[in-house]
């Protein structure tokens, strides 16, 4: 699995016009599954999420992670992020997850997440969806499991 995260000073995930996730301070989780994924790979990504040091402490340097911030956690599926970019001018999809497994562990991730943090939202699987953001820093890494 991966996940491009983002922190921000708040987040937003629309459908067809309505908010279906926001967050306030915290992390946009852009996130992509790939056919090799499992529930292990979920529980390793999700506790880099809550654990990544992304945030600043009192002397600016990246040392807090989500949890210490009290931050929010929007996670988004983004099929796009498991494309295999290294040739051609076209993303090929060949290490992607089928849309069922994709949607199995996704789902699998955002009920652990709100298991282990009260601060939660997601957008919605397989729709299309508009992504509002304001980066804090900006502050961008790429995660995988």
């Amino acid at each position: 699995m991966k996940a491009l995260i983002q922190r921000v000073k708040r987040a937003s995930v629309e459908v067809e016009g309505k908010v279906v996730g926001s967050i306030d301070h915290g992390l946009l989780a852009l996130v992509g599954v790939e056919k090799h994924d499992d529930a292990a790979a979920v529980e390793k990504l999700l506790h880099k999420l809550l654990h990544y040091r992304v945030f600043s402490d009192a002397d600016g340097k990246m040392n807090q992670n989500l949890q210490q911030v009290t931050g929010g956690l929007l996670l988004v599926s983004q099929f796009t992020l498991a494309a295999d970019t290294r040739k051609g001018l076209r993303p090929g999809f060949s290490s992607a997850a089928p849309p069922a497994l994709g949607e199995e562990l996704f789902n699998l991730l955002v009920t652990q997440a709100r298991t282990a943090w009260p601060h939660v939202a997601t957008g919605e699987f397989g729709a299309d969806m508009q992504v509002s953001l304001i980066n804090d820093g900006p502050v961008t890494f790429l995660l995988e499991s």
